[in-house]
């Protein structure tokens, strides 16, 4: 697939626009959503200025891959993402469309961020040097940054509007969905998570940890939104891997180091990046769907 016009933007005449996040534009079909992945990125909380190159394209693709390698394990949303396939007037707007929209079946998404970790990093990190555990879940002293937990872990977080998600308990999680739906999300997520993780290990990528967003359809659970993206996950390269400290990542950390790098005091506006910066992001993208699905994009 060869590299298009960067799209920071979606605009479709004549077509509900439900939502605009920080990466995805949602649209309104009746009892079906338009999902578009576009081009933004966000860092420290702001949207840049600056688009990456091919990203919401990778985002995409690499979502439909993992909902195929996981149609066996649980339901999902997806209808379709041919562009050929979508109802009119959408087929119009294929420049915009092609190759970074999904067609989804509309479902009650569950408030709670199902969160598995299988590496101690992020905010998982900072939690264990402070409690010795992770969202309430103990963990053997004297572990380091970066090590892999005895056993992968779920560690629930509320789903925030703005700002960071904030890490619950499986208590909490239970008292926001349900103690039966919670325990479901929890074995769900983690059964997903080792498989993927299974696989990616064979692909010499590490999913350190995941984000998963579940709905519930004519009350069937099933898997929505973005799956094990480099924007939803942490991969790392196994042949960089030395625990003790951060981590390599196939993600945006290359555009938090060079923010930081910068000293921006990360208030608006944010700054755009350089062209040699926007384009290693575009390539660490496009890396980990290599790695991962054996394809060009």
């Amino acid at each position: 697939m060869p590299n298009t016009p960067v799209i920071r933007e979606t605009n479709l005449p004549g077509v509900e626009l439900l939502a605009r996040g920080k990466v995805r534009d949602i649209y309104a079909l009746g009892d079906r959503l338009l999902i578009v992945a576009s081009d933004r990125l966000s860092a420290f909380d702001y949207v840049l200025p600056t688009g990456i190159p091919d990203k919401g394209r990778v985002l995409t693709q690499l979502t439909l891959f993992w909902l195929d390698f996981l149609r066996d394990v649980v339901p999902t949303h997806l209808l379709t993402a041919n562009a050929d396939e979508y109802p009119d007037p959408l087929p119009r707007y294929r420049d915009q469309l092609e190759g970074r929209s999904m067609l989804v079946k509309r479902a009650q998404i569950v408030p709670i961020e199902c969160v598995a970790r299988g590496y101690l990093s992020g905010s998982g990190w900072k939690d264990y040097l402070r409690t010795g555990g992770v969202c309430g879940i103990p963990l053997p002293p004297g572990l380091r940054e970066s090590d892999k937990l005895p056993e992968p872990v779920f560690t629930p977080a509320t789903k925030a509007q703005t700002g960071h998600d904030e890490n619950i308990s499986f208590e909490e999680a239970a008292g926001e969905a349900g103690t039966e739906l919670a325990a479901r999300l929890r074995d769900l997520t983690l059964d997903i998570y080792r498989r993927a993780a299974d696989y990616a290990a064979g692909r010499g990528i590490i999913i350190a940890d995941t984000k998963f967003e579940f709905g519930l359809l004519d009350g069937e659970l099933i898997l929505a939104d973005e799956v094990l993206t480099p924007d939803s996950s942490r991969f790392w390269p196994m042949e960089t891997y030395r625990p003790g400290g951060p981590q390599p990542s196939y993600d945006k950390q290359y555009v938090r180091d060079y923010l930081e790098s910068i000293r921006w005091d990360k208030q608006p506006p944010a700054p755009p990046l350089p062209p040699e910066v926007t384009l290693r992001t575009s390539e660490k993208y496009k890396d980990a769907y290599r790695a991962l699905t054996g394809q060009e994009l």
